[in-house]
């Protein structure tokens, strides 16, 4: 217990010098509330421009991390399951509590990641995705997969009727040009979900392909998290 109270005050004391937040503010809202929230929700602490900026650094900084620590065996990522994409995209996605983001990974004939970019990034409620900002990018590194990601900052893990449609509208751009979409991850609160793992991942082309502006709102339902894993096929 005292070895709990002193990490706690030196992940406080570490949270104080780093972002600039006022010393008896966050002593007095963690007497109360769990540290977590300020990372992860940071306005409750009704921070400044700067402050703000360096606890979005931070929190960058602690996905970087994460990343690299997973993977600091390998010459590449690969993701070849839903656990590792799963894993990966939450990582980087798990910060983002104020505003939703959607990030595609391109990926070779062996699952490797040939880059991951971020396509969009909007408000808490909603994102603006570009279909041909997307094709670009895959053409552009000569990709043979896709896998999609985006974040529900109010925490909900479930597939909305939209992110199904924006699926099947980026399935119907790629499947004549021979580029799987292997899966469509959703980060939120502290886990994830698998469409692919889910068995709801399209895999055929059911409309010709429409490359106008998608809007992407979040899920307003919450569910259980499936925790089996899914390999995906090459």
């Amino acid at each position: 217990m005292k070895q709990d109270i002193r990490h706690a005050e030196k992940f406080l004391k570490g949270l104080i010098t780093l972002t600039g937040l006022p010393y008896k503010k966050v002593q007095q809202y963690v007497k109360g509330n769990s540290p977590f929230n300020i990372l992860e929700h940071p306005h409750i602490m009704e921070p400044n421009e700067r402050q703000l900026e360096k606890i979005g650094l931070l929190n960058e900084f602690i996905a970087s991390y994460n990343i690299l620590k997973i993977y600091e065996s390998n010459n590449k990522i690969a993701l070849d399951s839903s656990t590792v994409a799963g894993q990966y995209f939450l990582a980087l996605l798990i910060g983002m509590k104020d505003k939703e983001r959607f990030i595609v990974s391109f990926l070779d004939n062996g699952n490797n990641i040939i880059e991951t970019k971020t396509m969009s990034e909007g408000s808490i409620g909603q994102t603006a995705v570009y279909p041909r900002e997307i094709l670009k990018y895959a053409l552009a590194c000569d990709c043979n997969a896709v896998i999609l990601a985006h974040n529900h900052p109010g925490g909900s893990r479930v597939f909305s009727m939209e992110d199904k449609e924006l699926t099947q509208r980026i399935v119907d751009i790629f499947h004549p040009l021979q580029v799987k979409v292997l899966d469509h991850i959703i980060v939120g609160g502290a886990g994830y979900s698998s469409m692919s793992e889910k068995g709801e991942l399209p895999n055929q082309s059911r409309n010709t392909a429409n490359y106008e502006l998608i809007k992407l709102s979040i899920a307003s339902v919450k569910e259980k998290r499936n925790r089996c894993q899914h390999t995906y096929l090459r």
